[in-house]
């Protein structure tokens, strides 16, 4: 079997594999099986890595197929999905007793898996729609998960902004089909200009409802709103990658259309950029302020992830160099420290039970390697040096204050700058309540309440990274370098 036919391997696999793990009933037989999948997906991915691929699978028409490639932009993507991917299911094997159905779970969460590769490895703009549609489909039950009516609710309002927002792509796709020369993605776009021309207003149209759609994976206001409903009730593994991973989902997307297809000439300069800048700035600054606010730590990060992940789109849509590499950058750093964030708070939960952020006194001595990994990433949030968020904030300022964006630049630095503020009073406080209770905290109450490896083990390990990506982040720009050098 050649790598282009290796393409198919990390798409089907979890896909049969989940279905598998869903008829093991026995605990400990459902955690190898898992861990060996997980495992098996990562070293796939990796192997692909080697080579540029690519794999029709169904030529439907002779513009629309079924087709994937493994491009550089498509590795980024797959490695981080799957490391992350399988520090979080080795921290479900203990949080998971915790709730009712594992094994209902388990089979959800790794089919989620494979419509993740096929929409990081999709070619086309028809295999990017079906991949988004599976991902939000198969990602569904984690946020059901529960059955309460809370968590039924928070899965409609999930899959009805989803729907409507992949609807805004499918629409765009179906409009850009007559004016790009393919619909396969191609680095710079494939949009033609000779038949663009007389219609660019209601091209730029359409490209602006399809990033507001596809921005609504991402969390981009206006189509926000499902986030701060469904992270809360979602089992609090499910929670971490529906920020940390799901998110970047419509990030992938949004690249793949802004770079891939319609181009950078096309947007560059015009009122939809602006708008566009304007609408992730917004978000940015709305979501920080709704985390400041919320006292209910699962709610309060995801609001938060609303407000980090528009730092990703302020960067993609300056259409810059620089602004790209602190986008991409903020996308691993982001999903590296809201996991760590998400895992505290489920072992949290797992250990005492509490949900809200004034019962943490004195967590720090009950389970300080809970804490301390909490604290790293907050500081990477936040962007205080030499944690990693601090690297990806200082590109994104850098590109920002290019004069080419003359005021909208300016207040987006200061927008981002108000917001690393706002990030450091929503979950500072909680560290220094954690470790610093305070005279009247009765010491006499503490006992120990560490988790144990399953979750401590991937809470150091993300927490190693974040650090050493802030110490030593050349090896990640060099290879974003190499995404951004095909495009621009």
């Amino acid at each position: 079997m050649n790598i282009g036919e290796m393409l198919l391997f990390p798409v089907l696999f979890p896909l049969l594999a989940g279905i598998v793990a869903g008829l093991q009933k026995q605990e400990k037989r459902r955690n190898i099986w898992v861990l060996c999948v997980l495992v098996i997906e990562c070293i796939s991915v990796l192997w692909l890595c080697q080579d540029t691929a690519s794999l029709t699978v169904w030529q439907m028409t002779p513009q629309t197929a079924i087709a994937y490639q493994a491009d550089s932009l498509a590795k980024f993507f797959a490695c981080l999905i799957c490391i992350i991917w399988l520090l979080a299911g080795v921290f479900s094997f203990e949080y998971m007793k915790h709730e009712q159905k594992p094994e209902r779970f388990f089979m959800f969460y790794i089919m989620t898996l494979g419509a993740l590769m096929s929409l990081c490895f999709a070619a086309n703009a028809v295999t990017l729609y079906l991949s988004y549609e599976f991902m939000t489909i198969l990602s569904l039950p984690l946020v059901l998960h529960t059955g309460t009516v809370e968590a039924v609710r928070a899965a409609m309002k999930y899959l009805g902004y989803s729907i409507f927002g992949a609807g805004l792509g499918l629409m765009g796709f179906f409009f850009l089909n007559s004016y790009c020369d393919t619909t396969a993605f191609v680095a710079g776009g494939s949009l033609n200009t000779f038949l663009a021309s007389g219609n660019m207003v209601v091209l730029q149209i359409v490209y602006l409802l399809m990033m507001i759609g596809f921005g609504c994976k991402a969390g981009m206001f206006p189509l926000h709103a499902w986030l701060p409903t469904a992270h809360p009730v979602a089992p609090s593994p499910a929670s971490a990658v529906l920020s940390g991973i799901i998110t970047k989902g419509g990030v992938i997307a949004i690249i793949r259309v802004t770079f891939y297809m319609v181009g950078i000439d096309f947007i560059q300069g015009t009122w939809v950029q602006h708008t566009l800048l304007i609408l992730a700035i917004i978000t940015v600054f709305m979501g920080s302020m709704l985390a400041y606010k919320e006292k209910l730590l699962k709610k309060r990060l995801a609001y938060s992830t609303v407000s980090q992940v528009s730092y990703v789109l302020f960067g993609l849509f300056l259409l810059h160099p620089i602004g790209f590499l602190g986008a991409l950058m903020q996308v691993v750093f982001h999903a590296i420290a809201k996991n760590i964030l998400f895992f505290g708070a489920g072992a949290i939960i797992y250990k005492t039970e509490k949900t809200f952020v004034y019962q943490y006194q004195g967590l720090g001595k009950e389970m300080p390697i809970v804490m301390w990994t909490f604290a790293i990433a907050s500081l990477s949030l936040v962007g205080i040096p030499p944690v990693a968020g601090f690297v990806s904030k200082w590109y994104l300022a850098q590109a920002g204050l290019s004069p080419a964006y003359g005021a909208i630049g300016l207040v987006g630095v200061v927008v981002l700058m108000v917001s690393a503020l706002l990030t450091a009073g929503y979950l500072l406080p909680i560290v220094a309540n954690a470790f610093f209770p305070g005279k009247s905290f009765d010491y006499s109450q503490i006992k120990k309440r560490e988790p144990n490896y399953y979750m401590t083990v991937p809470l150091i390990l993300l927490a190693i990274a974040i650090v050493a990506l802030g110490l030593f982040p050349q090896g990640l720009i060099n290879e974003i370098t190499k995404i951004s050098n095909v495009i621009f």
